[in-house]
């Protein structure tokens, strides 16, 4: 099975001075060119996905500096990813289509028809990014005062998946012979009404479309606590990890894998993509460089703000070369991550400016700079140490870091004979090696 790539399609980078970058995309706000263009340089990398975040708020608002600098993961002028993707499809042939849908604030019924029809749309092509969504202020949007506490969010998502995959299996793949000789536009004995009556939802079902071409869409999911990962080895395909180590990435791998057979599952039928900001150049100075510029263009304050967002500490005011403070308790937000960059100051001794200065261009992730050479032999220590399957790439300037992957990078990879130089199969789920699931209630 050849190395996984994912294409991170967020159109402002990854780092938070991306969209200033004389190289960088001008005015990349809900730009349907843009997001074609990034589609296409991804498939012709023949990259297995191209991915979207998502989230159901503005955010920020309570941090000046960084709302108005915006920062990768507030997303405050983007396309709703499964209309943008259903676009996509359109210009492209290849390339999965994955996209973010809440289970907090949103109706499985609403999520199995649109991941559905976009499955159709794009032949087989579709994935649906579970979350339970880590932005509280998400919830004033859906007609709550708080947002969801953690326990009671991920069992609703639980029940969710489960609904979803159910409404999927409405049809047997038969069940439209639309024969006009006869007059059946469909078989009445190959359909299936789910009658779902649960904790969080009471759905009868069926669903008004055909079976998706991949039986199910692809399911990704991202969450690292125990009920995350509880979650992912029940209902995922794929997970997205962040780790910032390969010692610890390598547990996260054995774990999430180790947990499947308690859900009759096979290793193989999870795939778990590391998320890694790469910034690839000719050289290795020459990548180094423009790291450094891109710190240049990011204030003290935007940092600090941003360090504060995915840390859920408060540190405003405290001295920016003392120590990381502790975390007084868990916060609502990405936790995970959160966990995983306070880990990281306390390992490496960071000060708070050290702290905010390392997560500007990858969060807690690893990263990787440099010449083609020094980034394959990253990311085929990481494959080869079963660190995990693949990897979910964020460039930090787009489209150029992009571009440059694929012009350096990947060419590499496949004279190693770590990556494809074809696409495998016609399907998301084929090209990641998964298997097509069976219809239950028609053999």
């Amino acid at each position: 099975m050849p190395m996984i790539l994912a294409a991170n399609a967020n159109a402002q980078g990854s780092h938070v001075g991306e969209w200033r970058h004389p190289h960088a995309w001008d005015r990349p706000a809900a730009n349907i060119e843009n997001a074609g263009r990034l589609a296409r340089i991804a498939e012709a990398g023949k990259f297995d996905l191209l991915f979207l975040a998502d989230g159901n708020g503005v955010r920020n608002q309570d941090k000046p500096d960084l709302f108005a600098a915006t920062s990768p993961s507030d997303r405050p002028g983007v396309f709703e990813p499964v209309t943008l993707l259903s676009a996509l499809a359109m210009v492209t042939r290849h390339i999965g289509l994955v996209a973010t849908a809440t289970t907090t604030y949103d109706e499985p019924y609403h999520v199995a028809r649109r991941f559905a029809s976009l499955d159709h749309i794009s032949r087989g092509r579709a994935g649906w990014n579970l979350v339970t969504t880590s932005n509280a202020g998400d919830a004033l949007n859906f007609n709550h005062d708080a947002h969801v506490p953690r326990e009671q969010r991920y069992d609703r998502a639980m029940e969710f998946a489960a609904v979803v995959k159910g409404l999927w299996d409405s049809w047997a793949d038969d069940a439209f012979p639309q024969d006009k000789a006869s007059g059946r536009f469909l078989d009445p004995a190959k359909v299936h009404a789910l009658a779902h009556k649960g904790t969080h939802f009471q759905v009868a079902g069926p669903m008004n479309a055909p079976r998706p071409v991949q039986g199910h869409c692809v399911i990704f999911s991202a969450g690292q606590s125990e009920q995350g990962k509880d979650l992912a080895a029940a209902h995922s395909d794929c997970v997205f990890a962040i780790e910032g180590t390969i010692e610890r990435a390598k547990l996260l791998h054995a774990d999430l894998k180790g947990r499947l057979a308690r859900h009759g599952r096979a290793p193989e039928e999870l795939k778990i993509l590391s998320g890694v900001t790469i910034c690839a150049a000719e050289t290795d100075a020459e990548a180094e460089a423009l790291m450094r510029a891109l710190d240049d263009l990011v204030p003290d304050a935007v940092a600090f703000d941003y360090l504060a967002k995915m840390t859920g500490l408060k540190v405003q005011g405290l001295p920016p070369d003392g120590p990381m403070p502790a975390p007084e308790a868990e916060h609502l937000g990405p936790t995970g991550i959160g966990k995983a960059i306070v880990a990281m100051a306390v390992a490496e001794g960071l000060t708070l400016r050290q702290t905010a200065r390392r997560i500007l261009p990858q969060m807690a992730g690893n990263m990787i700079v440099g010449s083609a050479r020094r980034v394959a032999d990253t990311m085929e220590a990481w494959y080869r140490e079963k660190a995990c399957d693949g990897f979910m790439i964020a460039a930090p300037v787009v489209p150029t870091g992009l571009e440059r992957f694929v012009r350096l990078v990947v060419p590499e990879l496949q004279r190693r004979g770590l990556f494809r130089r074809d696409y495998e199969a016609t399907t998301l789920r084929g090209n990641l090696g998964l298997a097509r699931p069976p219809n239950p209630w028609f053999a």
